[in-house]
């Protein structure tokens, strides 16, 4: 959810014409990290919640792609990322082991 917060606070400073583009795309992909994780939990099994871990984890490797666009980018080149990309790369250690834990387990 930090994560989230995040992203929705450096996509402020996007220019305006982004909204339909990066900014948008970049909210989405981040929204979709926990809310497929909370979706995933409360399915009744241990496979559709690693179903749901892995849509999470793909979420989180769009938006590590579009925060390397980003930095690429003119307007991009003076924001600080640092919060993000270390926020992100904690997730996608989480995920990436919650995936192992219930892939060994079946």
């Amino acid at each position: 959810m930090d994560l989230v917060v995040l992203v929705y606070a450096i996509t402020e400073q996007f220019p305006k014409a982004e909204i339909y583009g990066l900014t948008s795309q970049m909210r989405r992909c981040a929204v979709s990290i926990p809310s497929n994780i909370a979706e995933g939990r409360r399915r009744n099994s241990r496979k559709d919640f690693c179903h749901f871990l892995t849509i999470s984890f793909g979420s989180g490797s769009e938006l590590e792609t579009q925060v390397e666009i980003v930095k690429r980018l003119p307007f991009g080149r003076g924001l600080d990322f640092s919060k993000i990309d270390s926020l992100l790369l904690e997730v996608m250690k989480m995920l990436n082991k919650m995936i192992f834990n219930l892939q060994a387990t079946n």
